[in-house]
């Protein structure tokens, strides 16, 4: 597998929505993603939820396997709803017009115990633009999210594999499996992905 260094990353990449650099957190060498000012407040009915918000690489590829180290924190302006949101998006087409991610929330973490059903929301797996969280969770509840042992401001090892299915696992423990996804596969462009008031660090990306 290649994994392509931040600089690489950031020259090659196509920002969508999205404000990226470089950066060095907690001695590693990394990309630093945050929405675009207009963007990261998450105002109902303009940008609320699972948007296209990312560095897109260049490739253009059907993945059978992603993987990256992810850290989030929020944003001094982030609303009350922000949860860290961070992740990877695949099956990317033009600059955003459909996709498939899969992104983790740090502040729906179990070890710190938040309040229910937050604690059965640390993940999710969306496609955009008909299938973001708010009608996923009306239609089929529980079913495109799941629990994870995550923290803000700590590196964690994303994985996902693809196939007909998606599975993901956060620092090797598996914890979300779907036998249906929800877009026809690609090829497609990978993305960096971050939402509403996340400020989002991305290492060790890489596919195959």
């Amino acid at each position: 597998m290649h994994h392509p260094s931040p600089g690489e990353m950031l020259a090659r990449g196509v920002p969508c929505g999205v404000e990226a650099t470089t950066a060095s957190l907690r001695g590693r060498d990394c990309l630093r993603l945050a929405p675009e000012p207009e963007r990261r407040k998450g105002e109902l009915g303009h940008d609320f939820g699972d948007e296209p918000n990312f560095l897109l690489l260049p490739e253009t590829c059907a993945p059978a396997v992603i993987e990256a180290d992810l850290s989030a924190r929020l944003l001094p302006d982030a609303p009350d709803h922000a949860r860290g949101f961070i992740g990877l998006g695949w099956n990317v087409q033009r600059n955003g017009d459909s996709f498939e991610a899969l992104h983790l929330r740090p502040l729906n973490g179990v070890s710190l115990a938040p309040t229910p059903p937050r604690d059965q929301r640390g993940m999710q797996y969306f496609a955009y633009p008909d299938h973001r969280f708010d009608r996923l969770r009306a239609t089929d509840p529980g079913r495109h999210e799941a629990a994870a042992d995550i923290r803000p401001d700590t590196w964690h090892h994303l994985r996902i594999e693809l196939g007909t299915d998606v599975s993901a696992s956060v620092d090797g423990v598996t914890i979300f499996s779907l036998p249906d996804r929800l877009l026809p596969d690609g090829p497609g462009r990978l993305g960096l992905w971050v939402d509403i008031g996340t400020e989002g660090f991305f290492a060790g990306v890489c596919c195959a």
